[in-house]
């Protein structure tokens, strides 16, 4: 499942085996993907693995469905980045002035419709199947039932996270109607809990067909519980999460940078993850890795967005015991090179940061992976507009290029979307905080606090403050930065009370998991998103002039209008958002 099969090739070789012989005149014409020919346990694979490449989608910015991307620049972990009339509907969207017109919907919209409708005709087919002349073996055949549910209720659950009320559509054999009457009378809960729960049920605990990349039972339990999470159905998620932690089967990888290398991928973290595939044929690889690299420096192969905000860069800080400063009143301000020339002076902060800040973001005077010294302004497209850092997370190092095509710009890299670390942990300690249990809670925090302490940190002090392209001074055997973090002790006052506490476990989410596509959703279903998006706002106009004029209402901008393409063209059936009507 590493690359992912190519559908229209399989489909066309199984059609050849079945196009010649006597019973020639029975048969389905070639090139359909329907009808007897699909009608065995080969043709039912061929469409479900059809469906599994649907998780990558097939739009790159209002789709991105493979990480969602481009939402949390509706965030305060990231800009948009880029010039600033590139992408006109992304402006809109950072700026939560998003229409029912705008394109980005329509293209959420189809792919995540076109992932359901290939999960569907899986399951439609499975039933035929069975009902024919060629059953697929019973213990198969739940499996294929198992992560066809899987994949429709994650397209679902990819869908309710953008708009407000969805329809779920299963098959018209399920339904007893037609799909297309279905309306969108509820955000789809009800419909990818039972999906979910028949993927539980019929999976086995390791990947069917013994092929990595396929969902097994505690990849349909790690999303089980996150979908209550985000309905704030703490009771419900917790025995999901307890399942996963006490199977002993998922552990933390040694190095916070692992769970980011092609090399370790599907480690004993990884629960759920997407393959990426760099076949420059197909759309299989992770679509967020193309525009978020650098268009310009050593590294510049993509298109410069994703740009992490000042905000996040400021939360990295750690205060004189090696943690986090929780309250952004109390935090210092950090200078950086905005505005500053690349050939211009500038010396980095001295200020002490938790090592992960150089594992996420990309700044000047730090290396960038393998591909030697950030060079600053000289390798942004505009920093004016989006800043002066750039995402890292989903970069390649450069001695693993033999991974990419199209001169770099595709990569074999998976996109892990559910790790037991900073997730299944974590979320288990929101839980914690919330019964009252805050030092069990720290306890778990301190996991993934101890492991980005004892992970390997960026090396290589620079001591060239001038960026000109010429050799630079730097020193191999130092931590590029001022590194120190520190779990919290046995006492601290962060534990001390739930709501210090609940400032804690958020903060560290925030820090381990920043720029995945998580952010602007945590913050919605934390019931945070006005407050702080409404902070942000006033205080990055401070530092761009982008989001001057905006503002950020939760009762509208927590979700997006449903395209208004849709909505015309099922007139009668789906009803718009009214906040958008």
């Amino acid at each position: 499942m590493k690359r992912l099969i190519n559908f229209i090739l399989i489909l066309g070789i199984i059609i050849i085996l079945y196009s010649c012989g006597e019973e020639f005149f029975d048969k389905e014409p070639p090139g359909t993907a329907a009808g007897k020919v699909m009608l065995n346990e080969k043709g039912v694979d061929v469409l479900l693995v059809g469906a599994y490449d649907a998780l990558n989608g097939d739009q790159i910015f209002g789709g991105c469905m493979g990480t969602d991307w481009v939402y949390e620049c509706a965030s305060d972990n990231a800009y948009k980045g880029s010039q600033l009339g590139d992408q006109p509907p992304f402006n809109n969207l950072e700026r939560y002035e998003c229409l029912p017109s705008n394109e980005y919907m329509a293209q959420r919209w189809r792919d995540c419709f076109n992932g359901i409708g290939r999960s569907n005709n899986v399951i439609n087919t499975l039933r035929l199947t069975q009902e024919g002349d060629s059953p697929i073996p019973d213990n198969r055949a739940k499996e294929i039932e198992g992560e066809a549910k899987f994949l429709r209720a994650w397209y679902h659950f990819k869908l309710t996270k953008v708009f407000r009320n969805i329809p779920y559509i299963k098959t018209e054999e399920e339904l007893g109607m037609s799909p297309v009457e279905v309306p969108n009378t509820s955000e789809g809960w009800e419909g990818i809990e039972a999906d979910l729960q028949v993927a539980i049920d019929n999976l086995p605990t390791s990947p069917p067909k013994g092929e990595i990349g396929r969902v097994d039972k505690y990849a349909a339990v790690a999303v089980k519980a996150m979908a209550h999470m985000y309905q704030n159905e703490l009771n419900e998620a917790e025995p999901l999460l307890d399942m996963i932690i006490t199977s002993n089967k998922f552990g933390l990888v040694d190095n916070f940078r692992d769970n980011y290398n092609i090399h370790t991928e599907h480690n004993i973290e990884s629960i759920f993850e997407i393959e990426g595939c760099a076949d420059a044929s197909d759309r299989s690889y992770i679509l967020a890795v193309l525009p978020t690299m650098h268009l310009i420096g050593k590294a510049g192969r993509g298109w410069g967005f994703y740009q992490p905000s000042y905000d996040l860069y400021e939360t990295y800080q750690t205060n004189e015991d090696g943690l986090p400063v929780l309250d952004k009143e109390d935090r210092v301000s950090i200078p950086t090179d905005m505005g500053i020339a690349s050939a211009e002076e500038f010396q980095p902060p001295d200020q002490q940061f938790d090592p992960r800040v150089d594992w996420t973001i990309a700044r000047r005077g730090i290396p960038y992976l393998d591909w030697g010294i950030h060079e600053g302004r000289e390798w942004l497209r505009e920093q004016p507009n989006g800043g002066p850092f750039m995402s890292k997370k989903w970069m390649y190092w450069l001695y693993n290029e033999s991974y990419t095509s199209s001169g770099g710009k595709r990569t074999g890299y998976n996109h892990r979307v559910i790790r037991y670390g900073s997730h299944i942990l974590l979320w288990k300690a929101e839980i914690l905080v919330e019964k009252g249990e805050l030092d069990e809670a720290r306890k778990l925090v301190n996991q993934i606090r101890n492991r980005a302490k004892n992970s390997d940190y960026v090396m290589g002090r620079c001591y060239s403050y001038v960026m000109d392209g010429s050799d630079y001074d730097v020193n191999y055997d130092e931590p590029a930065a001022n590194y120190y973090i520190e779990p919290y002790p046995e006492g601290a006052d962060a534990f001390s009370a739930q709501d210090k506490a609940r400032k804690a476990v958020r903060m560290e989410i925030r820090l381990e998991t920043a720029l995945e596509g998580n952010r602007f959703f945590d913050l919605r279903r934390w019931g945070i998103d006005d407050q702080v998006l409404s902070d942000f706002i006033a205080e990055d106009v401070k530092f761009r002039t982008f989001m001057q004029g905006a503002t950020y209402n939760p009762n509208k901008n927590d979700y997006w209008p449903l395209p208004v393409s849709q909505v015309d063209l099922q007139e009668g059936v789906l009803e718009q958002d009214p906040n958008y009507q």
